[in-house]
């Protein structure tokens, strides 16, 4: 008994960190993504860095990152900036790929 306990523990333990690292890889995804956007909005510096953070909240809004895509497109369209949804989405799985490197090496 004490065995299936202990690999109950751990498919517990690597589900628990395996979620975790997902969490921050996402996170991190957004705010890239929202410092490359604050670059688009003419952000830069202090405001740039403000902004991203403001994407990353806005993940958790809605499960998926459908708010994440509405607050960017709708930030674009404010600022008449020209932007696809799919360039954005394009851009976002460029980011994934950019922080899920970062998050591994850290």
């Amino acid at each position: 008994m004490a065995s299936f306990s202990e690999r109950e523990q751990a498919f517990e333990n690597k589900f628990k960190h395996d979620a975790e690292l997902r969490f921050k890889i996402i996170a991190r995804r957004n705010k890239l993504v929202g410092l490359w956007a604050a670059e688009l909005l003419g952000h830069t510096g202090e405001k740039a860095d403000e902004y991203a953070k403001s994407v990353v909240a806005s993940d958790f809004e809605k499960p998926g990152h459908d708010d994440v895509i509405e607050k960017l497109m709708g930030d674009f369209q404010a600022a008449k900036v020209e932007m696809s949804e799919h360039r954005l989405l394009k851009k976002m799985e460029e980011m994934l790929d950019e922080a899920q490197r970062q998050v591994t090496t850290e």
